[in-house]
């Protein structure tokens, strides 16, 4: 095994020097269905970074493209400057996926044994149980365990080639508040080593907390790419927040100024560009009572930016 390849933080190698996944272009359609439709990525090592959009928006295939499961009909994908399927054959890449791979006969230490057992060189089986948080239910067998413990435990045989990156796609599926705060720590810690994390979540607080980048797919292209906060600011307004008992729909849509309307039993939230003249029409002209104006977050840019009205994609 090619060392500067294999452990390239190790050897002193500039982080810049070499992209972790770079997707030029590519393409992929499945019949009918243009699933991706030119997504350009560039992720340096080191980043985590979350990727983000609907159901249908063409995340699965694209990743799918990077672990080398597919090929693009047209553009190119290359893992730490070589073909996927020729980094994962060298050990760089893992993927942490939601389901299959487990034998719930086995214990748990069986299980990441067994896994250990497929590499010519791999990390100690105790030590990725405990990096992984289940080092304490190493004897409990796979299918007495919970669906966070599973995670968790796919998570630790990811751990075990020592991967520069890992693809999770929705890995907290199942944690409780405690497990998921606990792995992203986890995440953090591996990426502050240089490890590379690219990762698929419902859970956009968790895009919004740990990752250091945000890419928004919509239709097999990228639509938006930047910190949260960039993204965030990719969507203008604000929120009016109220209580506002009875409140008519129509008449809210009616206010000058006013982009959306939610109501929420006697809860009111109100989008606008001028929040501002929003508060002072809501408190001189209707009995809105604990008026908060915020700033939109995550979610609420996710939805303006990966909307559509032309239906989904694969």
């Amino acid at each position: 095994m090619t060392t500067d390849l294999k452990r390239p933080r190790e050897a002193g190698q500039s982080r810049q020097a070499i992209a972790a996944v770079d997707l030029k272009g590519i393409h992929k359609s499945f019949g009918d269905v243009h699933a991706v439709r030119g997504i350009d990525l560039n992720v340096r090592p080191g980043e985590v970074v979350a990727f983000l959009g609907p159901n249908g928006a063409g995340k699965t295939t694209t990743i799918d493209m990077i672990l080398g499961l597919g090929r693009p009909d047209k553009g190119q994908v290359s893992v730490y400057g070589m073909a996927p399927r020729e980094a994962i054959a060298k050990g760089l890449v893992s993927a942490v996926l939601q389901t299959g791979g487990l034998l719930k006969d086995y214990s748990v230490l069986e299980t990441v044994q067994l896994t250990a057992s497929l590499f010519a060189h791999s990390r100690p089986a105790g030590e990725v149980l405990e990096r992984a948080g289940i080092a304490d239910i190493s004897d409990r067998l796979v299918g007495k365990c919970s669906g966070g413990e599973k995670q968790r435990l796919r998570f630790a045989m990811a751990l075990l080639s020592d991967p520069e990156l890992i693809i999770l796609d929705e890995p907290t599926t199942g944690m409780d508040v405690t497990g998921r705060r606990d792995f992203w720590n986890a995440i953090r810690e591996d990426s502050r080593r240089g490890r590379t994390v690219m990762f698929a979540t419902h859970y956009l607080e968790e895009a919004d907390a740990y990752a250091d980048r945000i890419v928004l797919v919509r239709e097999g292209q990228v639509v938006a790419d930047g910190t949260a906060a960039e993204v965030k600011a990719m969507t203008a307004g604000r929120i009016v927040r109220c209580t506002l008992r009875g409140a008519d729909s129509a008449a809210l849509h009616g206010i000058p100024g006013v982009d959306g309307v939610e109501i929420r039993g006697d809860s009111v939230l109100i989008h606008s560009a001028d929040t501002d003249a929003v508060a002072r029409h809501l408190l001189n002209n209707t009995p809105a009572h604990d008026l908060e104006i915020v700033a939109r977050g995550l979610e609420e840019a996710f939805i303006a930016l990966t909307s559509s009205d032309q239906g989904e994609n694969r």
